[in-house]
């Protein structure tokens, strides 16, 4: 049964709200005042609180205010009760972190409705939270060991005075060693990277300094890293590049070259030797476009709705390297620019990623 707090200083009013959702089958508690809801929202940890917003002691935006502060309490659905007509207090409420508001008088079917609609709504959010926790205690530990295994097994050998290699055999257990460390040295980077574009978008002037940032000639990068990847994965005859645009983007160089790596990374990756890779780069209107197609295993229409974090698809049946955050990496940093990213694949046939960049413009810098 979900817990709501309701906290309101006209007795008559809490009291009928508290019957209405107790009737509606809540587990209910009511604070006639601010200072009390506050005590009681930790003590109590509701699944939802509908507070007033005039009270004595402490006002609705003062509690919102305190709540919000104390990790305890800081993600609860927060629902205002401001007066009809009254826009300063639902603007005011909203902007500090209000999820929604239900203006007095109210009928008890908006009542319900509002409550309803809100904790639906947080329970998708504590699903998809639960469903990327899972994913983290699956495929981090999992990501970690395997390169971990492979360094620590191949140093053992070497540091053993019983066992004897050639100069070749040496160098192959050299070349394991590296390969493994150059696999975690990129987890782990990618795993801080993944965590520094969420704080780049929650901080309005480090999002604002990006748009000062441009790249000279991003159709020529676009070319080295993709033959790069191509020589390494040694499918250079795989590679079709269709790529002219010289113009300026409006993007940090390193965060362009990640987005680059990751998508011919996953294109060579999970397409077979032998299958093509086209890389194509336009630039019209003022947009760049840039779009990576593979003949390879595809996704599913839910795949591409819920990429995300340690989101590996099928890993049962592909084992696939990598912790899964490359596509989610590259959604963040084109949505850091205000680009678009968008994804079309037909399962075991062909997928084709496709990205739009704004260009920089003249007199930007």
């Amino acid at each position: 049964m979900k817990k709501i707090l309701v906290i309101e200083d006209t007795p008559s009013l809490r009291e009928g709200i508290l019957e209405v959702l107790h009737t509606g089958g809540f587990e209910v508690v009511g604070a006639e005042n601010g200072r009390i809801g506050v005590q009681l929202a930790r003590e109590y940890r509701p699944d939802l609180i509908i507070c007033d917003v005039m009270m004595p002691e402490l006002d609705g935006y003062h509690v919102l205010a305190a709540l919000r502060q104390d990790p305890t309490t800081a993600t609860i659905p927060f629902i205002f009760l401001p007066s009809r007509g009254a826009r300063e207090d639902i603007r005011q409420g909203m902007g500090i972190g209000a999820d929604d508001y239900l203006t007095k008088p109210f009928k008890i079917e908006e009542l319900l409705s509002a409550v309803r609609t809100r904790l639906e709504r947080q329970a998708a959010v504590s699903k998809k939270f639960e469903d990327l926790r899972v994913n983290i205690s699956t495929a981090l530990p999992h990501e970690l060991r395997t390169p971990l295994t492979g360094i620590i097994g191949f140093s053992q050998m070497l540091k053993d005075p019983s066992l004897t290699f050639t100069r070749e055999e040496t160098a192959e257990i050299g070349k394991a060693i590296y390969d493994s460390g150059l696999r975690l040295k990129r987890l782990i980077e990618n795993y801080l990277l993944y965590v520094d574009i969420g704080l780049i978008a929650a901080d309005p002037e480090k999002t604002k300094a990006l748009s000062q940032t441009s790249i000279v000639n991003p159709g020529e990068i676009v070319g080295v890293i993709a033959k790069e990847k191509a020589k390494d994965a040694h499918r250079e005859a795989d590679l079709i590049l269709q790529v002219t645009p010289t113009e300026e983007l409006q993007m940090a160089e390193d965060h362009f070259r990640k987005i680059i790596e990751e998508l011919v990374d996953n294109a060579l990756k999970f397409s077979q030797a032998g299958t093509p890779v086209r890389i194509t780069a336009v630039v019209r209107e003022g947009t760049f476009t840039l779009s990576v197609m593979d003949s390879g295993r595809g996704m599913t229409p839910e795949q591409i709705a819920n990429i995300g974090a340690y989101m590996q698809f099928d890993r049962k049946l592909y084992e696939q390297q990598g912790s899964g955050l490359g596509l989610a990496i590259v959604k963040g940093l084109v949505e850091l620019y205000e680009g678009q990213l968008s994804i079309t694949s037909v399962p075991h046939q062909q997928t084709t990623v496709c990205i739009q960049l704004k260009c920089a413009l003249l007199g930007d810098k």
